[in-house]
């Protein structure tokens, strides 16, 4: 809970991060005075999950000085122009409260209603990144960088953006872990950040997994959010239960490298339950 991994810029951000989709504004302000009481310092939220407002009010009421908190937050996938960006990156700024966001993500290079179609948005996507470029310039923003991109819409921001995405925040657990982007992403200096790392709970009865963590005397989420260290990546979790706020957080133990190959090696996980439906777990919103 006290490491930090150290962006392409020199900013530090700690480790593990808490992530906050799906948990309502209301809630979320309860969630994030817990967490950050049990020592989280990364609070991940997103235009998109409508509770800006109430992650903004929980670190305010927590106590704990803006400066040791680190927050995220992500410029709605529907946003491809540069006005439109600029907007909606003060408005993020005033509904969570605070002068400056550590990180700002493009949350997804394609609309979600687009999402896995042939369209990749380049020119959508290089006006939006302006836009979080400039905001960064002044200030507003620590850290930017973008969420589910591949290769190609990274090569996108290469050519035509001033400033190199500093964190792409994917789908990555165990049994779905896009080995070759994380490494293009690594070599390119680029930290990469795993949501959903464990499997948004779709891994948790899997006797395998089951039967690996009782030998190291832990959770099914703990040995997935252990993995995602493990390969270098950023996890966050998400979580409004306090019981899973303490556990997720005790990853003092290390997966040997025999296991770690036969968890890269999972059969590749087929349905996610309640949230096939969304867009980066398969689904479709038309």
């Amino acid at each position: 809970m006290n490491e930090n991994y150290t962006l392409a810029n020199g900013v530090k951000i700690p480790k593990l991060g808490l992530g906050t989709w799906m948990i309502d504004n209301d809630k979320v302000v309860e969630v994030v005075k817990q967490a950050i009481d049990l020592g989280y310092r990364h609070i991940d939220t997103a235009q998109a999950y409508q509770n800006e407002e109430g992650v903004g009010r929980g670190v305010r009421e927590s106590g704990i000085a803006r400066e040791e908190l680190f927050l995220t937050t992500k410029l709605a996938a529907e946003i491809k122009t540069y006005e439109e960006a600029k907007q909606a990156i003060d408005e993020s700024l005033q509904k969570m409260g605070t002068d400056y966001i550590d990180l700002m993500l493009i949350h997804s290079p394609q609309p979600w209603m687009e999402f896995g179609e042939e369209d990749r948005f380049f020119d959508g996507n290089v006006e939006a990144w302006r836009a979080l470029e400039d905001a960064y310039e002044t200030g507003k923003l620590r850290a930017i960088g973008v969420s589910n991109f591949i290769e190609t819409d990274l090569e996108n921001l290469f050519e035509h953006g001033t400033i190199q995405p500093m964190v792409n925040q994917v789908l990555a657990h165990i049994s779905n872990t896009p080995f070759d982007l994380i490494q293009y992403a690594q070599d390119k200096g680029i930290l990469v950040e795993a949501y959903s790392p464990i499997a948004h709970g779709a891994v948790l009865d899997n006797e395998d997994l089951i039967e690996m963590a009782k030998r190291y005397g832990v959770s099914v989420a703990q040995l997935c959010i252990r993995y995602d260290l493990q390969l270098g990546l950023l996890p966050l979790p998400k979580t409004q239960t306090y019981e899973h706020l303490r556990s997720n957080q005790k990853l003092d133990f290390t997966i040997s490298d025999e296991d770690m190959e036969t968890l890269k090696h999972v059969e590749k996980i087929k349905d996610y339950g309640e949230a096939r439906v969304m867009p980066v777990f398969g689904g479709k919103l038309k």
